[in-house]
């Protein structure tokens, strides 16, 4: 089959009004050096002892409270698009279905929230919704559960692995609503990643497999925007961790572009790694969520920064595909948020 290797830059003519934004994050990610940005901070477990619920609950609180924010209610919003990494979005089903909201589930596993936003700033200026919102989360048990091994087991951890994030993230998208809680911010355009697979195995290692995508997004999208890393206060990347991190710049390098100076990993900034033992970093569709709308968009609020590039990738994997020896591709997908 022939393709065409192309991303191409989605841009919109009256760009979408980011309204408010929450994050909810876990105890661990409470006790980390961004506590005092994320809106709310669960230390009591949930009441049933399910780690599922405990997740649904995370993105609950984060999309009641950006709610809250804007002023809104349930009934203002158009569509809700949400994703998380359990299979059939479980969490986003259960944590969400209360709201009654007009429900779009999305899967692209730790690139979710930059998807999410990406499909809602689409909606918003196609005039498919007046008002959107974009959520996704990540539970540590929930998914070491589900693809790796189970938690009580205790297996040791390679120093390439990373810890999935305890948190969510919720925006709120409009065109015609005055905005209260964003300031001024807004998104210009998105750029929809493609599916990049350097053929690495090792569930241990999401860095190394997300890297080239995010490498692939961010090179088109400099050299069709006709800008430098420079011309940005952030280049921010989800989770890719130390690892991911180290062969991204190598990568890019590779290509002629040096983002080193502006780039931010939001899996090397929401722990601590001397203190809280998280080997190459955080992960997981929350990591890159709670990030964003507890700190970035907060410095980006009151002037801090101006123009970033919000690029979440994803590891787009299964237990059935690494059980059968398949490879581990990778996304990246990027929105483009100025203030």
């Amino acid at each position: 089959m022939n393709a065409v290797n192309k991303n191409k830059i989605i841009r919109f003519e009256n760009p979408p009004q980011v309204i408010s934004f929450a994050a909810a994050v876990g105890k661990k990610e409470g006790e980390g050096p961004f506590a005092a940005y994320f809106d709310c901070v669960d230390t009591s477990p949930s009441p049933d002892g399910s780690w599922e619920n405990e997740e649904s609950s995370l993105q609950r609180r984060a999309l009641h409270t950006a709610l809250k924010k804007g002023g809104f209610s349930p009934n203002d919003i158009d569509i809700l698009y949400a994703g998380d990494l359990l299979n059939q979005s479980m969490s986003s089903t259960f944590g969400l279905r209360d709201f009654g909201i007009p429900f779009v589930g999305l899967f692209g596993a730790c690139s979710t929230m930059a998807l999410s936003l990406a499909m809602a700033s689409v909606a918003v200026m196609s005039g498919a919704a007046n008002t959107a919102a974009a959520v996704t989360s990540s539970h540590f048990c929930t998914a070491e559960r589900q693809f790796r091994t189970p938690v009580d087991y205790g297996g040791q951890r390679t120093p390439s692995a990373q810890w999935t994030v305890c948190g969510s993230g919720a925006i709120i998208l409009s065109k015609e609503r005055k905005v209260q809680q964003g300031g001024r911010l807004h998104i210009p355009d998105v750029m929809l990643g493609k599916i990049v697979d350097y053929g690495q195995k090792d569930a241990n290692n999401m860095g190394a497999a997300m890297a080239p995508a995010a490498a692939d997004t961010i090179s088109h999208y400099l050299r069709q925007s006709k800008t430098s890393p420079n011309d940005y206060d952030a280049i921010i990347t989800g989770d890719l961790g130390c690892v991911g991190s180290s062969l991204l710049y190598e990568l890019m390098k590779s290509d002629g572009i040096d983002i080193s100076s502006v780039h931010k990993d939001c899996g090397m900034m929401i722990f601590d790694r001397e203190k809280q033992d998280v080997h190459s970093g955080g992960s997981g569709c929350g990591c890159a969520a709670s990030m964003l709308c507890g700190y970035f968009l907060n410095k980006m609020k009151h002037g801090e920064m101006k123009n970033i590039l919000f690029c979440a990738t994803g590891a787009l994997m299964s237990t059935t595909s690494s059980q059968q020896g398949e490879s581990i591709p990778g996304i990246c997908h990027l929105v483009h948020i100025q203030g």
